[in-house]
């Protein structure tokens, strides 16, 4: 639960820092870092969903 709440935590920071050096309106920008965020989360998921089913 911890490493979920680290992607979060990641996630969260590092958006936020693209929409901030990001070039555009506020609405433009945080619509960015809002996708931005969404994308780390939903591709880390997935990874971790394909990655628990190959035998190691």
């Amino acid at each position: 639960m911890i490493h979920f709440l680290y992607l979060i935590g990641f996630g969260f920071f590092v958006s936020v820092a693209f929409g901030v050096f990001a070039t555009g309106t506020i609405k433009q920008r945080s619509l960015y870092a809002l996708k931005t965020f969404l994308q780390f989360v939903g591709i880390s998921l997935i990874a971790a969903w394909v990655l628990y089913y190959i035998p190691w």
